[in-house]
């Protein structure tokens, strides 16, 4: 009891906190609250994180910032003057590097397939999502049906007492049928306590996909085929994209054996001399240039570990693509196998929902020409109402598994 109260009270606090712009949510169609899934807050994260990995991708073409250095050299320490010794200068120095072409175009590569992956991963929450949105106005449709025949029972139940006390007070032997009829009222009354709780955790669930509780009627999926490729499902895609990350780490691993280049220049400012010592420290200024770059003299204990471990990584996303594939293949297979089963159950009650129906009939038919008692015909209207809650269930079922079959798959 405590945390059902728990679950209703955080429900009325968080739909009082619920966006301005979703107010009117008995308005809202199926298509209205999708758009509006696609603004959840977990989608804008995913979708942060791919513009993030796009622009370091073309950060990484750029060139690293130049460094200018300002500083004396050969000053005196005792004496300290710019024209009395000969290497005292004045120095202004630029140095540029040039990390190798190949690094960058590896660097913003990976970051692009980064992006490409999260792309593909915000694709798959988006349906995910879907699906819980649309299985949980599935499930409340079918939670708001079973309450509707679970009432009907609770008053068939009430008419058979009346019936079964007439049958007493006639002097038939009914008093254990009567404490059985209690028995099962008690049953109905716990089912919708139960049926109660799920409504609150449903209606919990599309407050935080929608940020409000729908009266929106549930959707009839169809089911979507699949191609037979694996990279039709949402989870194979995203592997891929991890395998495209991981050649990129190859390729910028490997490229660490290419030199970095680099370029300094440097100005010289001397002081000449004034007096008598101008003749002995005059002359130009002098410029200092230099070239640098790398060589990689330690590969075997840096560049080639790097490159074998690159290589691994790139081993395993593939094969983990490989394993997203059976896997997908798998639930697909599953989901579908639900849905047939629930399909043909459907069909199983509905044909026996049918023959009670006939009996029913027929019962009602030799009541009304003078013969026979009541109560069974009550009897077969409380099996009909019971077969018709489970038939709720089960077409649930089969809707709920066809979202979930769909969600695998890239519909668009």
């Amino acid at each position: 009891m405590f945390n059902q109260l728990t679950r209703v009270f955080l429900l009325a606090a968080t739909a009082g906190i619920a966006s301005p712009t979703f107010s009117d949510a008995h308005a809202q169609s199926i298509g209205q609250l999708e758009a509006e899934l696609a603004r959840h807050p977990a989608l804008d994260a995913m979708q942060y994180r791919s513009d993030a990995d796009r622009e370091r991708a073309t950060a990484a073409h750029a060139l690293p910032d130049p460094v200018v250095s300002l500083g004396l050299n050969n000053l005196p320490v005792f004496d300290s003057a710019f024209d009395r010794f000969l290497p005292t200068n004045k120095a202004v120095g630029v140095r540029q590097q040039f990390p190798a072409g190949a690094l960058r175009d590896a660097q913003s590569m990976g970051a692009t397939n980064r992006a490409v992956q999260t792309d593909a991963a915000r694709d798959w929450q988006y349906a995910q999502l879907r699906a819980e949105l649309r299985i949980s106005l599935i499930e409340r449709a079918r939670i708001l049906e079973q309450r509707r025949l679970a009432l009907a029972r609770r008053e068939k139940y009430a008419e058979l007492t009346d019936v079964i006390q007439n049958e007493i007070d006639a002097g038939r032997p009914a008093l254990f049928r009567l404490a059985q009829v209690d028995i099962e009222r008690a049953d109905i009354d716990r089912a919708l306590a139960e049926l109660g709780a799920e409504s609150a955790d449903i209606d919990a669930r599309l407050v935080d996909l929608v940020g409000a509780v729908p009266d929106t009627a549930a959707p009839v999926p169809a089911v979507a085929e699949w191609t037979g490729e694996a990279g039709a499902f949402h989870a194979v895609r995203i592997a891929q994209a991890s395998v495209g990350v991981a050649d990129a780490s190859v390729d910028q691993a490997a490229a660490a054996y290419k030199p970095e280049w680099g370029v300094q220049l440097t100005y010289q400012q001397r002081e000449n001399g004034r007096g008598g010592m101008a003749s002995t420290f005059a002359g130009d200024d002098w410029v200092s240039g230099m070239v640098t770059f790398t060589v990689p003299i330690w590969a075997a204990q840096s560049q080639e570990p790097r490159l074998r471990a690159a290589k691994a990584d790139r081993s395993a996303a593939r094969a983990l693509s490989m394993a997203a594939a059976r896997r997908a293949a798998s639930d697909y297979a599953g989901f579908l196998a639900t849905r047939r089963a629930a399909a043909e159950s459907l069909t199983v009650l509905k044909q026996k929902i049918h023959s009670l129906e006939d009996q029913r009939d027929a019962l009602l038919t030799v009541y009304e020409s003078g013969a026979g008692d009541y109560s069974p015909i009550i009897d077969g209207e409380l099996a009909i109402l019971l077969l018709q809650s489970q038939t709720a269930a089960e077409a649930a079922r089969r809707d709920g598994a066809t979202e979930r079959l769909n969600a695998l798959l890239v519909t668009s």
